[in-house]
């Protein structure tokens, strides 16, 4: 019998069944404190968060002569909104915390080579992701206030805050997670699925699923703010292809030399 070390790893470095899955509950323990935590930080500063959520709403009322405000429709929804917040900027601060743990679970089955990869891929989501969430915030008040501009001049504009924060802060993670999108295709590029040449050949798709995301994450008829979510999109996606790119290249020249090397060696 192959003897094994605290770790669970036998003298190969293999993990019994029973190791990953104590693995697996420390790794989920890790991030379910980290997702606590942040949790209680984002309840903490809900109120904050739906003061400035809330700021379409006020440059609305006070750009025209009628109401606008957010309602509350039953004695539970504040608490509910509440809960809300703090749940997404949970998700969103410990996005590190839980993102590593990941990671760190499924390293040990991968190479040397697929290890630089996955840290790259770390590295590169992290900042991604954050990149998008602000650009969410950014553009969702023009968002807001042209949705808000279809209702008649003379009429009382009056939103129930429970669907108007969950349609703010899904707008916010979606977009957050179509920022990260391009980082796969270099993941998988990386790992040898995908070459540089299949994601340049897929360009027209790519647009096309790349435009879809961003009339469903947008107003359809705000073309603006479409474009101003699109552009940054297209950007990465050929940023994705231009570094796809150069990794086939370099890998080529690689094989190129060992392949002269092995040739100088036999003759």
């Amino acid at each position: 019998m192959a003897k094994r070390n605290r770790g669970g790893a036998d003298h190969e470095g293999r993990m019994s069944f029973g190791a990953h899955l104590v693995e697996l509950r420390k790794r989920l323990v890790i991030a379910a404190i980290g997702f606590v935590v942040a949790s209680v930080i984002g309840y903490i500063l809900s109120d904050f968060v739906l003061d400035y959520l809330r700021t379409p709403i006020e440059q609305i009322a006070a750009a025209s002569d009628r109401t606008a405000e957010l309602n509350y429709t039953n004695v539970t929804e504040a608490f509910d909104v509440k809960l809300q917040i703090a749940v997404t900027v949970g998700v969103v601060l410990s996005s590190p915390v839980w993102l590593y743990q990941i990671w760190a679970y499924i390293v040990p089955a991968l190479k040397r080579n697929e290890k630089r990869y996955a840290v790259g891929f770390l590295g590169a989501a992290l900042p991604l992701f954050f990149a998008g969430c602000a650009t969410a915030l950014i553009i969702f008040p023009h968002t807001i206030e042209l949705l808000a501009s279809f209702a008649p001049a003379e009429s009382t504009s009056i939103f129930r805050t429970k669907d108007y924060v969950d349609f703010v802060l899904k707008l916010v993670v979606a977009i957050g997670i179509g920022f990260v999108l391009p980082v796969f295709l270099v993941l998988l590029n990386f790992i040898g699925i995908l070459s540089a040449k299949a994601i340049i050949k897929g360009w027209r798709v790519a647009i096309l699923c790349i435009a879809l995301f961003a009339a469903l994450a947008t107003p359809a008829s705000d073309v603006v703010t479409m474009f101003l979510l699109a552009l940054p999109m297209v950007g990465l996606y050929y940023l994705a292809a231009g570094v796809a790119w150069w990794h086939d290249r370099a890998k080529a020249k690689r094989a190129d030399k060992i392949a002269a090397e092995f040739a100088t060696e036999v003759s």
